[in-house]
């Protein structure tokens, strides 16, 4: 139903040669070292929260444990805002990934928001994995991160993401000195974006999953509605083409999806900004811009509902949206009082 992901500037990398394959993880592990045992008919279903950094690579690496795109993807920090639900199974168990916002200091009030929402996902999942950017290493935002995981009381598993970039003895270190500072029940090595190693990670969180019926139908791959889907997809494109220009308050909303009788989707998206400069960059001259916006979304939605898709896009400008309670609402995100 989806489509691999794609490849993106932030987790392209190595050189002309042959990138170097995942390097084995380490034996960094905890007291989940023995998977229950039954006898594989015992459905099991387990919810795994992916917390991290900005850019760590979060989004990529759910995109590939689900096999299909449901959360985007963009060189812009902090494009992931609410709880984006991707499902995928392995044998009986199903598992359901949580790719959360990621975790820094906050400044504004959609920055709290945002960081709050992270850390309740991670207190409200079975298993949280914490997915580190091996190309930064431990830098002052995964510090802080790492530093908060001793609050979290469920099992927790360590994620080293882009280790084709880096060398074995630096991954190594990388993987001591986090384990020094947090307790992991295992450690893993991974390329998000090849896909080296992820398989790895979805059957351990298979065999530790709790036992327990199925939440989702099977062939189901995210618990977002389909307008939000193509929301979130349009937002990935304007944030390619003006990541920038343009601020990432910036939003974009489904206001009407209309199915055609002759099986095609007419669909109507408002991409909001808060001031009338930002609305001139998002048109571009002419409409280009959010000509070649509209293209794009429109390319990757229609792959998504396997339809055809009209795709009608209007720029509009929201003053203060960022301070709007129902505009929080709107994207899964509490309100923060203060």
């Amino acid at each position: 139903m989806g489509k691999p992901p794609s490849r993106h500037p932030e987790e392209r990398g190595g050189t002309a040669d042959e990138p170097r394959r995942a390097t084995a993880p380490p034996s960094f592990e905890g007291d989940l070292r023995s998977p229950p045992q039954d006898d594989g008919s015992q459905t099991r279903c387990g919810f795994v929260a992916l917390i991290g950094a900005p850019n760590a690579g979060k989004s990529t690496l759910i995109n590939a444990l689900v096999g299909a795109k449901i959360s985007i993807v963009s060189r812009k920090v902090q494009t992931t805002r609410a709880l984006v639900r991707g499902i995928a199974t392995a044998g009986t168990t199903q598992l359901v990934f949580i790719d959360t916002p990621g975790i820094f200091a906050p400044r504004r009030r959609l920055d709290r928001a945002m960081v709050t929402t992270a850390w309740s996902g991670a207190h409200d999942a079975d298993i949280v994995a914490l997915l580190i950017d091996a190309k930064k290493g431990i830098d002052e935002e995964a510090e802080g991160v790492l530093g908060r995981l001793g609050e979290v009381r469920q099992p927790k598993l360590l994620i080293l993401n882009k280790v084709d970039l880096m060398e074995k003895s630096a991954l190594l270190a990388l993987a001591q000195r986090a384990n020094d500072t947090a307790v992991f029940a295992v450690t893993f090595m991974v390329s998000a974006l090849s896909g080296d190693g992820v398989e790895d990670v979805k059957q351990w969180l298979a065999q530790h999953a709790p036992a327990g019926p199925w939440h989702y139908p099977e062939d189901q791959i995210s618990d977002a509605p389909m307008r939000s889907l193509a929301a979130e997809i349009t937002r990935e494109k304007l944030f390619d083409r003006l990541h920038q220009e343009l601020p990432y308050q910036s939003t974009v909303e489904t206001e009407s999806w209309k199915e055609l009788r002759d099986g095609a989707v007419r669909i109507e998206q408002t991409i909001y900004v808060e001031r009338e400069s930002q609305r001139k960059i998002v048109l571009g001259k002419g409409g280009a811009t959010i000509k070649a916006i509209g293209a794009e979304a429109r390319k990757e939605i229609a792959e998504l509902t396997e339809q055809k898709v009209h795709l009608f896009l209007f720029v509009k400008v929201r003053e203060g949206w960022g301070d709007d309670p129902e505009r929080y609402r709107g994207m899964g995100l509490e309100f923060p009082k203060e």
